[in-house]
């Protein structure tokens, strides 16, 4: 059983901490790698944490999941809401699939409340934010196991 996962980071997460902290909190995504990857060797998981600010190199990389098996934790971000090719190479995925979101989209505002992603997620978190990866990581160990162990 392959126990990557790889973890998605979209346009703009870069500047946690300093983006619209209201919002985001002052937590940057340097922490959250380090929060995400301990909590990955915790439970025996690869992790490959990744951020982009481009469609395509999402894409990619979501190509490259695939082919490998791994599972995928994917923050889109602003992708979220338009991409049809994030969104169809989210399909390719086999292994668990998790979206995470570090605010409650539901209770932002229009452009930001419906994420096209969730469709073909198989859970998705928001509004925890930092905490929400180590959730998503231990979401995906859960999901390998149920799929080891019918």
């Amino acid at each position: 059983m392959n126990r990557t996962v790889f973890v998605l980071n979209g346009p703009n997460l870069n500047l946690l901490g300093r983006r619209e902290p209201h919002i985001y909190g002052h937590t940057t995504l340097t922490d959250i790698q380090r929060l995400t990857e301990a909590t990955a060797a915790q439970l025996d998981l690869r992790c490959d944490f990744r951020q982009t600010n481009h469609e395509g190199v999402m894409v990619d990389w979501l190509q490259e999941a695939f082919e490998q098996g791994a599972a995928v934790v994917i923050n889109p971000a602003g992708l979220s809401f338009h991409s049809i090719p994030v969104l169809d190479a989210l399909k390719l995925i086999e292994a668990p699939l998790v979206e995470l979101h570090l605010s409650n989209i539901h209770a932002r505002d229009e452009l930001h409340r419906h994420s096209i992603m969730s469709t073909v997620a198989n859970a998705v978190i928001c509004g925890l934010g930092a905490q929400g990866y180590p959730l998503a990581i231990r979401a995906v160990a859960g999901l390998l196991e149920a799929n080891t162990n019918p």
